[in-house]
C-alpha cells in the first residue's frame, strides 16, 4: 500500500526532473550557438542585434504557443501562416477602406483568424479526419480570403499601427512584452488548469479520457480556436512592425511554427510539451538564423542548415520517448 501511494508522487518527481534536464539541455544549446556566433561576427553580440531580435520574434512567439496546444492534444496545424495572412488582411481592409481605428480592426482580425482556427477544429474532430489534411485545405482557403481581400495588393496602412512594434523599455517593444505575458499565461494554463490537464490527457490517451467521463471534443475545437486566435495576435504584431499588410505574408510561417516547437521538446506524437520549452526553441531557431545571416550564409545554406536541426530534434525527441518508456 505503502508502494501505490508513493506512484503518483514519484511519477510527478520524475517529470519535474525530465523537464527541468530539458531546459538545462535546451539553455546550453543557446547558449552554446550564441559563444559560437559571437567567436564568428564580431558585431554578434552587441544590444542592437538583441534588441531586433526581441521586435522580430513576437509573431512566432505566440504562434508557437497555439502550435504547442495543437501537437500536445496530438493535432497539427498547418494552416497558421495563412490565416495570419488573412487576419492582417481583414485588419488593413477595416483600417484603410472602412476607416477603423486600430482598436477596433484589431480585434476583427483576431476572431476572423479564430473562426478559421475554430473551423479546423470542428471539422477535424466530428468528422475525424486528420487535422493535418482538414488544415491544408484550411491554409488555401484562408490564402484565397487573403488574395480576394486585398485585391493580391499589399495594403500599406502607415504609422496608424506602428506604436505597437515601437520600443518602448530597454529597445522592447510593447508587442515583445506582450509576446512574453502570453508565454506566461500560457505555462500556467496548460500547467495549472483544468484544461491544460485535459489537453494532455487526450494527447496521451484520448481512449481513458472519455472512459473516464469527460468529452475530449470541446477541449480539441478550443485548441484548434486559441491556435487561431494567436495567429491573429501574431497578424497585428507583424502589421505593425511592417506598416502594412501582405496577402503572400507568413507563407512558409507553419513550418518555422512547428520547427520551434519540436526543437523545444514538444513531442509530435501528443501528450507531452511546455509553453517555455517553446519558447527557448523559438530563440534558438531565431538565433541561429540572425548568426548565420551576420556569417554571411547564403540563403540555400541557412535553410540546409536550419533543417539539419530540425531532424536532429526530431531524432532525439525519439530517444527521449525510448527512455522514458524503458524508465517505466
Amino acid at each position: 500500500m505503502q508502494t501505490s501511494s508513493s506512484t503518483p508522487a514519484a511519477s510527478r518527481q520524475a517529470a519535474y526532473l525530465a523537464g527541468f534536464k530539458n531546459y538545462l539541455g535546451l539553455m546550453a544549446a543557446l547558449l552554446a550557438m550564441c559563444v559560437m556566433f559571437a567567436f564568428l561576427s564580431e558585431n554578434f553580440l552587441s544590444a542592437a542585434t538583441f534588441i531586433t531580435l526581441s521586435n522580430d520574434i513576437p509573431p512566432l512567439v505566440v504562434m508557437s504557443v497555439g502550435m504547442t496546444f495543437i501537437l500536445i492534444i496530438g493535432g497539427i496545424d498547418l494552416s497558421v501562416g495563412s490565416v495570419m495572412a488573412l487576419a492582417a488582411s481583414m485588419l488593413s481592409m477595416a483600417m484603410v477602406r472602412w476607416g477603423w481605428p486600430l482598436y477596433a480592426a484589431a480585434p476583427l482580425g483576431v476572431v476572423v483568424a479564430a473562426l478559421c482556427g475554430t473551423l479546423t477544429g470542428m471539422v477535424s474532430v466530428h468528422w475525424r479526419i486528420p487535422s493535418f489534411i482538414v488544415s491544408l485545405g484550411v491554409l488555401e482557403i484562408a490564402r484565397g480570403l487573403a488574395y480576394q481581400v486585398t485585391n493580391s495588393r499589399t495594403e500599406y496602412i502607415g504609422s496608424a499601427v506602428d506604436v505597437i512594434s515601437s520600443p518602448i523599455l530597454f529597445g522592447m517593444s510593447p508587442a515583445f512584452l506582450s509576446a512574453i505575458a502570453i508565454v506566461i499565461i500560457a505555462q500556467l494554463v496548460l500547467t495549472r488548469t483544468v484544461l491544460g490537464r485535459y489537453w494532455i490527457g487526450i494527447g496521451t490517451n484520448e481512449e481513458a479520457v472519455r472512459l473516464s467521463g469527460v468529452n475530449p471534443n470541446p477541449s480539441k475545437i478550443l485548441a484548434f480556436a486559441l491556435m487561431g486566435a494567436l495567429a491573429g495576435i501574431a497578424a497585428l504584431f507583424q502589421v505593425s512592425r511592417l506598416e502594412a499588410a501582405d496577402p503572400n505574408g507568413g507563407v512558409g510561417m507553419e513550418l518555422q511554427v512547428i520547427a520551434a516547437v519540436v526543437i523545444g521538446g514538444t513531442s509530435l506524437m501528443g501528450g507531452r510539451g511546455s509553453i517555455v520549452s517553446t519558447f527557448i526553441g523559438v530563440l534558438i531557431i531565431s538565433v541561429l538564423e540572425a548568426g548565420l545571416a551576420q556569417v554571411g550564409v547564403s540563403e540555400p545554406m541557412k535553410r540546409i542548415i536550419t533543417g539539419a536541426v530540425i531532424v536532429v530534434a526530431v531524432i532525439l525527441d525519439t530517444y527521449r520517448r525510448r527512455g522514458q518508456r524503458h524508465a517505466r
